[in-house]
């Protein structure tokens, strides 16, 4: 029986080659799409999943509320040290120094010098909290030696080959470390580490260790098991409460929160100071229902191709049934052939998603694999696709086909069964769907596009054309920086040079400010970019009221300040010009005597400038001079020769630091790569929209050509009787254009609401343009139009004589 099913099902499909091709088009095309999407989906929710105990292990980080609605992913060093001290539910907690954490370091190995980020100044536990398999080496006792050093197998593997690298020397920033370990990076980690330095080894001063407030630590801490971690959350605020602001006068709050470890790669897209790797569980979301939408349209063509072909089975039914079968075996039948067809379309969309993976993986940075040969679960999955897809698109045309009453369909070459009418609302149902979704996704992706190219090209309020930005290496450099930066300035091709700490796309510094008001000191949090006398020249940031840093005047060098716009708003000095003169007083940055003051006048007010992403607003900003803190090096070249400006700097740079290759990158490039998630957002949804709407205008050429092909002798007729072609055409479209005019009303408000959520990410986005929805009705109309009429004017144009002849 089955076999004769078999039979039937591939004889059928061999006989309608137009309509076996069209459907397995789009079941290709959506079956890839989502395969590749799912792929994608898959290994972004495997992060840290390999970690033992991972349910237990919590990332501390902290709210700041009152002036701004913040999360900051590093925390005081005592948050760790109270957990542990005071919190017997506690196993046991890690700090990672957040400072200097991206900053490249020169590595050398012998004759071999590699600059590698991913330097970790951590806890000795480190390796008890996070168990990560170890190549070479142990665990055990690996940090406990100030002088160890534990690294990653792809960091031994560059710097030492293929040999067993313990026990072997390796120098970093001219510093000696003894190699005790070497740890595997096959599984996704969310920390980009590649080497671990013990946290002694950092020489931190003991006063900062014990600090409330000088927030520079990742902080991780494992729960016993069987702890509440809300109950433990919610105690550790009480003390934190007490220990940052025991009289509640401060005008903001830190609020410590435990986030889980499986929460972390996804869920903290919008924290501050973050530099682990970071997803974003929105994007995935949203690649996932854009997955859901295709495959729903492939379906939906299905659906809609096998109803609109049920009509010219009718007769083949009627014999079945007349000579015995039951519903029940036609359902089977049918049924059978829809699974065949999907398996046809899983075998085609399993080889194209092999070829297309490359391409994925180059583009989003990934090592994908999809092998079904190895994989049984993998084979399992798309055999359980097959079963669930074939179901999903057959069951319906199954119901539809097998209620054909025999009496009726053999009695006439049309069938007139009393289901028709319900199969074509069901058709224009499905439309209506396909082509709503397709706006949907239109609308969305030109909303990204919009907001993407705002992204890169808002006038940031510096310049950032031609700036070449490197960081400081080596005693002599930093002793002679004033010589250093002459130097640059004499070479040809050199505009201006800056050093300081906190120039646009860097690390910045938060800290508190302290504005004397009536007798009271009141405390202001902002952000400090430690500057020096050409920081505004080189970067042109507009001076709005009062002057610039300048020698001249004494004062400047320890007691002036200047801010931004924002600032002159957020403490309260109501114009720029009212703001000069008046004094501010910043705890110095210290070892020596933490609790040194520094009171001066504010002497220049700025434009506001986004030296951060525009995810985030601008803070209210303080530039002072403090040479203490310079680390980075600013060059303004000209662009009418930048390789031989690029190299007279790098032979300046060898009279100062001959012992460090110069390294350096450019101020665009680093604002550019704060948007490569919305790049790749924007690409594929462009790309999964094209596809949505091909395989959307697919169904719609079949439904058209079985329109064509129905009502053939009433075109004949009308053709005849004088009918132009064009009148022919809108005949046939009419019906199916008004379906996507209804489709457009259904997507509209919908793509509204969820662009409108996505924008809210951004502290700077666009305002949603009326003209997006009304191109995205055209494109859909018009694409629909072109789809039919092709079809509506082959039937126009054929001869009518032939039509009728048939009758």
């Amino acid at each position: 029986m089955f076999r004769n099913y078999f039979k039937t099902a591939y004889r059928n499909l061999f006989r309608h080659k137009g309509f076996t091709v069209i459907n397995i088009a789009g079941l290709v095309l959506g079956l890839t799409a989502c395969l590749l999407i799912g792929l994608f989906v898959y290994d972004e929710l495997q992060y840290d999943k390999f970690l033992p105990d991972r349910e237990r292990i919590y990332r501390v980080y902290n709210d700041r509320s009152a002036e701004a609605n913040t999360t900051l992913a590093p925390v005081p060093p005592m948050f760790a040290t109270t957990l542990e001290q005071s919190f017997p539910e506690v196993e046991e907690t890690v700090r990672i120094l957040m400072l200097q954490f991206e900053a490249n370091n020169l590595v050398e190995v012998g004759d071999k010098r590699i600059y590698e980020s991913g330097r970790f100044y951590t806890d000795p536990n480190f390796f008890k909290v996070f168990q990560l398999p170890f190549k070479y080496g142990s665990p055990e006792k690996a940090l406990d030696d100030p002088s160890s050093i534990v690294i990653s197998d792809k960091f031994a593997e560059r710097v030492f080959g293929d040999i067993d690298p313990v026990g072997q020397k390796v120098s970093v920033n001219k510093l000696p470390y003894l190699v005790k370990g070497v740890f595997s990076t096959k599984e996704k980690f969310h920390m980009p580490v590649n080497f671990v330095l013990p946290l002694e080894s950092a020489e931190l001063p003991a006063d900062r260790m014990k600090s409330w407030s000088w927030q520079q630590f990742y902080t991780y801490v494992k729960l016993k098991p069987g702890t509440d971690p809300e109950l433990t959350q919610s105690k550790f605020r009480g003390i934190v409460r007490k220990q940052i602001d025991p009289d509640r006068n401060k005008p903001y709050d830190y609020v410590p929160h435990f986030q889980p470890l499986d929460e972390v790669y996804l869920y903290s897209s919008d924290f501050e100071y973050d530099k682990f790797i970071k997803g974003n569980i929105t994007y995935v979301k949203a690649l996932s229902i854009t997955a859901v939408f295709i495959l729903l349209i492939a379906c939906f063509n299905f659906v809609n191709l096998a109803t609109a072909k049920s009509i010219q089975r009718g007769k083949e039914v009627g014999v079945r049934k007349a000579v015995g079968a039951s519903r029940g075996q036609l359902m089977v039948q049918f049924l059978g052939e829809t699974v065949l067809l999907t398996l046809i379309s899983v075998i085609f969309a399993a080889a194209l998603t092999s070829l297309l993976l490359p391409s994925l993986n180059a583009f989003t940075g990934k090592e994908m694999v999809f092998n079904v040969f190895t994989n049984p679960l993998l084979l399992g999955l798309l055999l359980l696709l097959t079963l669930v897809v074939g179901m999903l698109a057959g069951f319906y045309p199954a119901m539809v086909l097998s209620g054909f009453q025999p009496v009726r369909v053999l009695k006439s070459a049309v069938v007139v069964d009393s289901r028709v009418g319900k199969i074509q609302w069901l058709r224009h149902g499905l439309i209506v769907v396909q082509f709503a979704l397709s706006i949907f996704l239109i609308i969305c992706a030109v909303v990204v596009f919009k907001q993407v190219s705002y992204l890169h090209n808002k006038d940031l309020g510096f310049n950032r054309d031609q700036i070449m930005f490197f960081q400081m290496r080596g005693e002599h450099m930093f002793e002679n920086y004033e010589t250093f930066k002459n130097e640059l300035k004499k070479a040809p091709g050199v505009k201006n040079v800056s050093v300081g700490y906190g120039f646009p796309g860097d690390a910045t510094a938060g800290d508190r400010i302290i504005v004397p008001r009536n007798g009271e000191k009141i405390h202001h949090r902002v952000t400090q970019l430690m500057v020096d006398y050409d920081y505004i020249n080189t970067l042109d940031v507009k001076i709005i009221a009062g002057r610039d840093f300048s020698k001249a005047y004494k004062t400047d060098a320890g007691n002036a300040y200047m801010i931004n716009e924002t600032a002159v708003r957020d403490l309260g000095f109501g114009t720029p010009e009212q703001a000069l003169g008046k004094p501010l007083i910043w705890q110095v940055w210290n070892d020596k005597n933490p609790d040194s003051l520094s009171e001066g006048k504010i002497i220049g007010v700025v434009k506001d400038f986004h030296f951060k992403s525009l995810y985030e607003k601008v803070e209210p900003t303080v530039l002072q001079i403090f040479p203490d803190a310079y680390v980075k090096v600013a060059v303004k070249i000209d662009a009418a020769d930048v390789a031989g400006t690029i190299q007279r700097v790098e032979q300046v740079w060898n009279k100062f630091a001959p012992d460090y290759p110069i390294e350096y990158t450019f101020m665009d490039d680093t604002f550019a790569k704060m948007y490569k998630a919305e790049d790749k957002l924007k690409t594929l949804l462009w790309i999964f929209t094209g596809i949505a709407i091909f395989v959307a205008c697919l169904g719609l050429f079949g439904l058209a050509a079985y329109a064509a092909e129905r009502r053939k002798k009433e075109i004949g007729i009308r053709k005849v009787m004088g009918a132009e072609n064009a009148s022919i055409v809108t005949l046939l479209s009419k019906e199916f254009i008004k379906l996507v005019v209804v489709a457009a009303l259904i997507a509209f408000p919908l793509a509204w609401y969820a662009m409108h959520q996505w924008l809210q990410d951004f502290a700077y986005r666009i305002d949603i343009p009326i003209w997006i929805f009304i191109l995205a009705g055209l494109v859909a109309a018009i694409l629909a139009f072109v789809t039919i009429s092709y079809q509506a004017l082959k039937a126009a144009s054929a001869n009518p004589v032939l039509n009728l002849r048939m009758e």
